[in-house]
């Protein structure tokens, strides 16, 4: 049993303010001397890493497509354990979820099984008595999620906040924050929204410096306290990477640096409970492995954004073309796809793969239902995992001789490449769905 005091940060749509909002709230409380755990719900790797930098931990995704409805609760438990706050920032709308799956992975859904109360932040800028009707329409959606208050976002003047405060008076749900709008706290966005902590580290601590001031300017964190403090205990058990290790702590390299910044937290926690020894490197300063290195880790990122710097460092491609090339164990997703190509752009990169990737208009996004179509270092053929796909880059050819994984959604085909010990795949996965995963590629390591 645990009951962690906790908040889950909403919205009705996209763009509502959402990250603004629960950043501002993790600094501000973190100010105060509170420890405060930071998550975030979906597949998302960027906005943890602003959450991060609020709180000074590792921002955790709760992902109830890729990790199943069942981890929620511990995965957050492990994530909250020994703090006095926590504070979850949803995905998209409220109710939105994975497609034609119902409640499935919405910020709804998680908010219910968290038991959690939630704040819903509401862009102002283009209403007034309206807003009443609207959150009216909310709170009533779901008897099971709780509407514990609004934050008004946007907002013009003292007028238009007198005229939404009118309106929502009598709505039973509090106002417990008026934003104004505030150019400052703004996050720059690209071609797969925010751009990373690790790409502008200076102005992303400003950023969410101006975040915790404009929150603790516009908003009753007394009562957002109270609030949070209002949970039920939680019935779950504390999500834990216990895998029996392997001998020989093998050296498991991971990619890191400004390229390469998606990851989730647990990824490595599983790999150390595994027996390897978790060594970060950053391919756009290190020109050579880690010493020792039996195993490469390279997740997604942009390298798209930092071509001509990782080509430039030849020195370090050949030695991850001769790691791959002597059979040792590589995992790599989407930037590590496009980093293991022959090619970015016109641009070298390690020659590993028999193919080669260029930007393209094309968004490609959503969940994958996927079966691992041959054996590699991280699944053998037949296991099935679900992940997620978030690029704008075109492979060709899109996968090898023998393909990573069979995907089932949106529609049937094979996609990725195994070769050798490289297992290489546009689809993000989340290992602590399968911790079985991390312990066979350390096996590999070990080999």
């Amino acid at each position: 049993m645990t009951s962690p005091p906790r908040l889950v940060i909403a919205a009705p749509s996209s763009g509502a303010g959402k990250t603004t909002v629960a950043t501002g709230l993790m600094a501000a409380f973190a100010g105060r001397g509170l420890a405060v755990s930071p998550h975030k719900v979906g597949p998302d790797y960027i906005d943890p890493g602003y959450h991060a930098l609020a709180t000074g931990r590792p921002g955790r995704n709760l992902d109830a497509y890729m990790c199943g409805t069942e981890l929620i609760a511990p995965l957050f438990a492990h994530g909250a354990r020994g703090c006095d706050l926590a504070v979850v920032e949803g995905v998209m709308g409220l109710y939105d979820g994975a497609a034609d799956q119902g409640e499935l992975a919405s910020t709804a859904q998680v908010a219910k099984l968290l038991k959690a109360p939630v704040v819903l932040v509401v862009d102002a800028s283009s209403q007034s008595r309206s807003v009443a009707a609207l959150v009216h329409g909310f709170a009533s959606w779901d008897p099971g999620v709780r509407i514990g208050g609004v934050i008004l976002n946007k907002v013009a003047t003292d007028r238009h906040e007198h005229l939404l405060r009118e309106a929502l008076g009598e709505s039973g749900v509090p106002v417990l924050g008026v934003l104004r709008r505030a150019p400052a706290v703004a996050t720059p966005s690209r071609h797969l929204g925010l751009v990373p902590v690790a790409e502008r580290q200076a102005q992303a601590v400003e950023a969410v410096a101006a975040q915790a001031e404009q929150v603790r300017a516009g908003c009753d964190l007394d009562a957002l306290l109270a609030l949070a403090r209002s949970a039920p205990p939680l019935a779950a058990q504390a999500w834990a990477p216990e895998l029996e290790p392997v001998a020989g702590r093998p050296v498991v390299a991971v990619a890191g640096g400004a390229a390469f910044t998606f990851s989730y937290a647990e990824h490595a926690e599983l790999l150390t409970a595994a027996g390897a020894r978790v060594v970060s490197f950053d391919p756009l300063r290190d020109e050579e492995l880690p010493e020792g290195t039996r195993g490469l880790v390279i997740g997604g990122g942009f390298p798209e954004m930092y071509g001509s710097e990782l080509s430039a460092n030849a020195r370090l491609r050949k030695a991850v073309a001769e790691l791959a090339a002597s059979g040792a164990p590589v995992a790599a997703e989407c930037a590590g796809l496009l980093y293991l190509a022959r090619s970015l752009d016109g641009q070298p990169m390690c020659g590993v793969l028999d193919a080669d990737a260029r930007m393209s208009q094309r968004l490609t996004l959503g969940y994958r239902d996927a079966v691992a179509v041959s054996d590699s270092p991280l699944a053998a053929a037949g296991t099935r995992m679900r992940g997620h796909e978030f690029h704008r880059t075109v492979l060709e050819p899109g996968a090898g001789p023998s393909p990573a994984w069979g995907l089932r959604q949106p529609e049937t085909r094979v996609e990725g490449f195994v070769q050798g010990g490289v297992h290489a795949s546009y689809v993000h996965t989340h290992w602590a769905a399968v911790p079985g995963a991390a312990r066979r590629f350390v096996e590999f390591c070990a080999r």
